[in-house]
């Protein structure tokens, strides 16, 4: 059976990829729901995750590409993918390589895949570009609010964010792991050249690695922060 992996993309060099534009994103934000953390994009960030009701609620965890929270995140349940009659890993939509089955180059979730884009008023989930420009543009601190261990992001302009830390779910018994010490979100990017991982944001209280932009096998279950574009 092939080798699936976890990878957290740290001290290795990042792999550029091309993400588009959001020019189909809403211009205007629906009031409260977004932040302008000053970013050169001009990108825009929920203030709360997908299904919460508060910045510091945990909200709903998803499978990369599915937008209906389940009890387990394993590959047997997966919809854009399983094993084969051989018990080989194969993925049926968003692939690069022939290796995982029939080659879409599909890069990034189809809105209607976007469980962002389908739970929030005019989001979607960000781009591996967002999620870089959010972690070396903004500064980072490890803080609680209302008693809820999280990250205070703020950005170039002073505004700020809060990203509880939410675990995932991860592995062959879709365990929740490191809820309160580290939290980790979909990106709606592949991880180009290597299939079965979709790009992700990670973030905890681990000086100075308290976030990393990196890869996870998309069966897993993380949580969703939706962007958008601003009225700029």
């Amino acid at each position: 059976m092939k080798k699936i992996l976890f990878l957290m993309a740290i001290a290795l060099p990042f792999i550029l990829i091309s993400c588009g534009d959001d020019k189909d994103e809403p211009a205007v934000p629906d009031k409260g729901d977004y932040v302008d953390l000053g970013l050169p994009s001009g990108t825009l960030w929920a203030t709360r995750n997908v299904g919460a009701d508060k910045p510091e609620d945990i909200g709903d965890y998803f499978a990369w590409g599915e937008t209906t929270p389940k009890t387990t995140y394993v590959v047997e349940n997966y919809k854009w993918g399983g094993y084969d009659s051989n018990g080989e890993f194969y993925l049926s939509k968003y692939n690069d390589n022939p290796w995982y089955g029939a080659i879409d180059n599909k890069n990034e979730l189809d809105p209607a895949d976007d469980a962002a884009s389908v739970h929030y008023p005019h989001g979607r989930m960000p781009s591996d570009e967002q999620i870089r420009e959010l972690c070396s543009k903004c500064s980072w601190q490890w803080t609680q609010r209302n008693g809820v261990n999280g990250q205070l992001v703020t950005g170039p302009n002073g505004n700020t964010m809060f990203l509880p830390a939410t675990g995932y779910y991860y592995g062959s018994k879709s365990s929740l792991k490191e809820v309160g010490s580290s939290g980790a979100c979909w990106t709606r990017t592949i991880n180009l050249d290597d299939a079965p991982n979709a790009r992700c944001m990670f973030w905890g209280d681990r000086g100075d690695r308290d976030r990393e932009c990196g890869a996870i096998l998309r069966t897993s279950g993380l949580t969703v922060r939706a962007v958008r574009a601003s009225k700029n």
